[in-house]
C-alpha cells in the first residue's frame, strides 16, 4: 500500500499560552499548570504543549532571607517539575511536551524540553542554538544533538525557539522521521516573534510537516529578561490545497491566556509527499546540497 494511501487516525494538539504572573509558591505553579492540562483532556488533546521558559515562573517565588532567585536556582527545581509531569501525563493519559526547564549537567545549565509520556517515561532534548541573551546573561550551554521521538500516535521532533530558524536542524529531524514538529518558543518583542512564526511556515513548507508553536503571555517583574513577552500559539501546516491557504490551522489571541486546539491530519502530510503542487522534499536537489537521509 502506498504510504499516501494509509489511513492514520487524526491527531489532536493543544497548545498552551502560559500566563506568567508573580507566584508564591510551587503549589500555585502544580495548580495553574493541571488547569492547562485538564481543560487539554476536556477537549480530548493527546499531545500538549507548553512555552519554552514557563519555568521561570518559579524565580518569582520569594526565597528565605528576601534573595530574589536567579536562573542559577531554577535546577533546584527539577525534581518537583518532573514529579508533576509525570503525575500528569500518567492520570491523563495524554503526551505533555512540558515546555522548557533549565537543568544542571555536569557544572553547565542547559535549556531542555522534556516530552513525559502516559507511561511514565521521560524523553529530554536541550535547545541546540542558544541566543545572545542565554549565552551572556545566563550562561546556557547548547545541546548536541537533535532527537525524533516515536510514540504510538505519530514521529515527532521538539525544537526551541531559536532552533527553528536553522533550517539544516529540521531538515535533520525530518529525515529522521518526524512528521510534527513542536516548537516550544519564548519572545519578548514582536520582531522576535514574528522571526519564530514566519520560520516555522518556511519549516512547515520545506519539510512537509505539522508545526505546533506556542509562546508566555504575561509578565515576571521581578525575574531579569522575563519581564516582556509576547505570544501566540499556532499550529501550521503545509501550503498546498488539502490544508488552509495561508498555512494555518488554528490560531490563538495574541498575549492572551487560552490553549489552542486542532486535529492533525498525517494521512494529509503522506497525500501531498506524493501528489501535491509542490514536492519540496522530493525536489531536493541533493547533487547541489546534503542528501539529509544520509545523514545520521
Amino acid at each position: 500500500m502506498k504510504e499516501a494511501e494509509r489511513r492514520v487516525p487524526p491527531l489532536r494538539v493543544s497548545a498552551v499560552q502560559y500566563h506568567l504572573h508573580t507566584i508564591h509558591s510551587f503549589d500555585e505553579f502544580a495548580a495553574q499548570v493541571t488547569h492547562y492540562v485538564k481543560t487539554a483532556q476536556e477537549f480530548d488533546a493527546e499531545f500538549v504543549l507548553f512555552p519554552e521558559f514557563f519555568t521561570t515562573q518559579l524565580l518569582s517565588i520569594p526565597l528565605d532571607g528576601g534573595r530574589q532567585a536567579t536562573i542559577d536556582d531554577l535546577p533546584n527545581y527539577t525534581e518537583k517539575y518532573t514529579e508533576l509531569f509525570v503525575s500528569l501525563a500518567k492520570d491523563t493519559g495524554m503526551y505533555l511536551i512540558g515546555g522548557t526547564h533549565v537543568i544542571r549537567q555536569n557544572g553547565k545549565l542547559y535549556n531542555v524540553a522534556h516530552l513525559f509520556t502516559p507511561d511514565g517515561h521521560i524523553h529530554r532534548q536541550a535547545k541546540l542554538h542558544i541566543t545572545p541573551t542565554e549565552v551572556n546573561e545566563w550562561n546556557i550551554a547548547p545541546g548536541d544533538g537533535v532527537h525524533v521521538f516515536e510514540t504510538d500516535k505519530a514521529t515527532i521532533a521538539i525544537l526551541t525557539c531559536y532552533d527553528i530558524e536553522f533550517p539544516e536542524i529540521v531538515r535533520l529531524a525530518r529525515a529522521k522521521g518526524a512528521d510534527v514538529i513542536f516548537c516550544p518558543s519564548c519572545t519578548d518583542d514582536r520582531h522576535g516573534f514574528y522571526r519564530v512564526r514566519y520560520c516555522c511556515h518556511a519549516r512547515a513548507i520545506e519539510n512537509e510537516v505539522y508545526v505546533v508553536t506556542t509562546g508566555t503571555v504575561g509578565s515576571l517583574p521581578t525575574v531579569d529578561f522575563m519581564r516582556a513577552n509576547f505570544g501566540q500559539a499556532a499550529v501550521i501546516t503545509p501550503n498546498d490545497i488539502p490544508f488552509p491557504p495561508g498555512g494555518v490551522l488554528a490560531v490563538g489571541e495574541i498575549n492572551d491566556d487560552m490553549i489552542v486546539t486542532a486535529d492533525l491530519d498525517l494521512s494529509l502530510l503522506r497525500k501531498v509527499r506524493e501528489k501535491g503542487s509542490v514536492a519540496t522534499w522530493r525536489d531536493r536537489r541533493i547533487d547541489l546540497y546534503p542528501d539529509w537521509n544520509q545523514v545520521k
